[in-house]
């Protein structure tokens, strides 16, 4: 439905949310009343004085106020959910537990009364290179009622990639385990973080989850997960500690993770989320995207929307949530089915991308069944395209289900706003489950709105409370331009356009960042890794749309002498674009590659993404091709 009008001057406002008007790289206009109810899911232990006050960036939540993310998580429902199962784990082999909040509660105690034994307290940070098993909740949420600021470091990433990441985050403690099941195969993240090690950092201790039981080589300093939560139970005495296990009253903005985003400027930046912020975007989140108890996020544990929406705002709302390790095709490609089906899941999120896979499998099995628990269906991380709506409410549901759309950003703290994509809808949402306005609009260069059906950036002009608190980074400076592109506002760095009926079709980034199944990839990085690679001498990178990923990238490379006069290339392609795969992951691995004779300067970067684009033809996807620059002065129209 279309939105609604921006609040004017004459909105209620308090007292402490008056702005004044030359306020600048700041937003100015305060949030909506309805981020009240939002707060009162919150338990705090000393209350806000102020909702909302004006201030840089975003301004300041929740002023004066103090709390703890894992007793909102778990403390406060042991009153009454003690005995409910507050997660359904599954591994991809298939072995299975489940843990209540009492169960989940003990292990987080225990373990921050290791960690605090280690000498981890506020403000150290502690890496979590781990697949997606309980103990990575366990490790996330200790850190939360000790002070310590977590980051997922994602377990696939080979050895020089994850040294440089560990040597960038400054890290007391970091947990990794044995081997991770990843594809039916076993990865080696011991070994990995291990030799990642050796190239220096501030390591202190190496905690280690025994996943996969493979032998592994042990140093000083490296501790089991398992012994460090057998030995240190509550009630257990712990000299001069008083109670270990108590959880730490914390600022609204004190730091709970810090979140890598993709490069800019060809440097690493990391947002900060604070602890209160986080918390209530998830929760408004959750509100508004449950229709019962158990939810289940289908994602890797590295995409930030499994991990604010997928466990906190869950655990905070006193639901059950459900996480599986591995890919969804194994033992068989029903796993998504029999997951839903086996514990009754009524709510899913997944990227549009895991939906694609998952359908291009289904079309190769027997008819599956519709699942009548699941009510509902949201995807996140890219646009959903109309066609794949329809078949999600098909292939998974029983006439009703509602496939939503939700759109956000990492820098937001995930998700901001859902939309029904489906006829198949369960009934609109209840006015108090709606998501506060964010004042989403869509304007030019100048900063004004432009037309229905004109494409322009999408910008916040209301706070948004899940904001990020903080950038990491050398290149920090960049995360200003939310606020300084176009003053009292926030600006997103997305392309969007509003139809007439109102929907806002999300189209890219306005800068070199793409998201490919979920995930942010800097385009200027995979160019750097295909230019410094001795077979390169020039590079370009874009990207076009895909069938199965939503979007897919492809490289244009001009070749140097030390390919030879006649090379293969074939050959060629696989090296390079296995080159970016070892050092970005395999996301960033570009799906078709063009050879070209040389690269003018005829043409700006974009006319020349657009004609590489369309030179790379889908059904040469992963195959060289050979091109000259004058096609591509044809293909863009010169």
């Amino acid at each position: 439905m279309p939105e609604q009008p921006l609040p004017t001057a004459s909105t209620e406002t308090t007292r402490s949310q008056r702005v004044p008007a030359t306020t600048h790289g700041a937003l100015r206009t305060p949030p909506p009343q309805s981020w009240v109810a939002v707060a009162d899911l919150i338990t705090f232990d000393t209350p806000y004085s102020d909702l909302w006050q004006p201030g840089e960036r975003s301004g300041r939540w929740f002023a004066g106020a103090s709390l703890n993310l894992s007793v909102n998580c778990l403390d406060r429902h042991l009153a009454e959910r003690a005995t409910q199962v507050a997660l359904h784990w599954e591994g991809e082999p298939g072995d299975q537990r489940s843990m209540t909040y009492a169960e989940l509660h003990e292990q987080v105690c225990a373990l921050s009364r290791a960690l605090r034994g280690m000498g981890v307290g506020i403000g150290d940070r502690v890496g979590l290179h781990l697949g997606w098993l309980p103990e990575t909740v366990v490790a996330m949420l200790a850190c939360a009622r000790i002070g310590a600021v977590h980051t997922i470091v994602p377990a696939p990433l080979p050895v020089e990639p994850l040294a440089d990441r560990l040597d960038l985050l400054d890290l007391k403690v970091l947990f990794t385990q044995d081997g991770a099941w990843r594809h039916g195969t076993v990865l080696p993240l011991k070994a990995r973080a291990d030799e990642a090690l050796l190239a220096g950092g501030s390591v202190e201790h190496t905690i280690v989850v025994r996943r996969t039981g493979m032998d592994v080589a042990w140093f000083e300093g490296d501790r089991w997960y398992h012994d460090l939560v057998a030995t240190t139970r509550p009630g257990q005495s712990a000299p001069d500690s008083g109670d270990a296990t108590a959880a730490v009253p914390l600022d609204p903005d004190h730091p709970i993770a810090t979140v890598p985003l993709a490069n800019r400027g060809g440097q690493p930046v990391s947002v900060v989320h604070g602890t209160a912020t986080m918390l209530a975007g998830a929760l408004a989140v959750h509100r508004r995207l449950r229709t019962g108890g158990v939810f289940w996020c289908a994602g890797d544990i590295s995409w930030a929307v499994t991990q604010f929406h997928g466990i906190y705002g869950p655990l905070a709302f006193g639901d059950t949530t459900v996480m599986y390790e591995g890919t969804l095709d194994v033992p068989n490609r029903t796993r998504a089915w029999d997951i839903i089906a086996r514990y009754g899941v009524e709510t899913m999120v997944t990227s549009p991308s895991v939906a694609r896979t998952v359908r291009g499998w289904a079309r190769e099995l027997p008819e599956v069944s519709a699942i009548p628990s699941l009510r509902r269906v949201a995807t996140a991380g890219e646009p959903v395209e109309e066609e794949l709506a329809r078949w999600l409410a098909e292939a998974f549901g029983s006439g009703d289900l509602e496939v939503a759309d939700a759109w956000g950003q990492l820098e937001l703290g995930g998700i901001v706003r859902v939309t029904s994509t489906t006829a198949h809808s369960s009934g609109t949402v209840p006015e108090d489950q709606e998501l506060p306005d964010c004042g989403l609009d869509i304007v030019d260069h100048d900063g004004r709105s432009v037309p229905d059906g004109e494409v322009g950036e999408a910008v916040l002009h209301l706070p948004w409370a899940g904001t990020m608190v903080g950038v990491g980074g050398s290149q920090a400076a960049v995360a200003e331009a939310h606020w300084t592109r176009h003053p009292g506002t926030y600006a997103t760095g997305d392309l969007a356009l509003r139809e007439p009926s109102g929907h806002v079709a999300f189209l890219g980034r306005t800068d070199d960042v793409v998201s490919i199944s979920g995930q942010l990839v800097s385009l200027r990085e995979v160019r750097e890794v295909l230019v410094e690679h001795p077979y390169v001498s020039g590079a370009e990178v874009t990207w076009r749309k895909d069938p199965e990923l939503g979007r897919a990238l492809i490289a244009a490379v001009s070749l140097s002498t030390q390919v030879g006069a006649e090379p293969d290339l074939d050959a060629v392609a696989v090296e390079l674009m296995d080159a970016v795969r070892e050092v970005m992951g395999g996301l960033a691995r570009p799906r078709a590659l063009l050879v070209v004779d040389r690269f003018g300067d005829e043409l700006g970067r974009t006319e020349r993404a657009r004609a590489i684009a369309t030179l790379a033809t889908a059904d040469r996807a992963g195959s060289p091709r050979q091109v000259t620059w004058a096609q591509i002065l044809a293909a863009a129209g010169q």
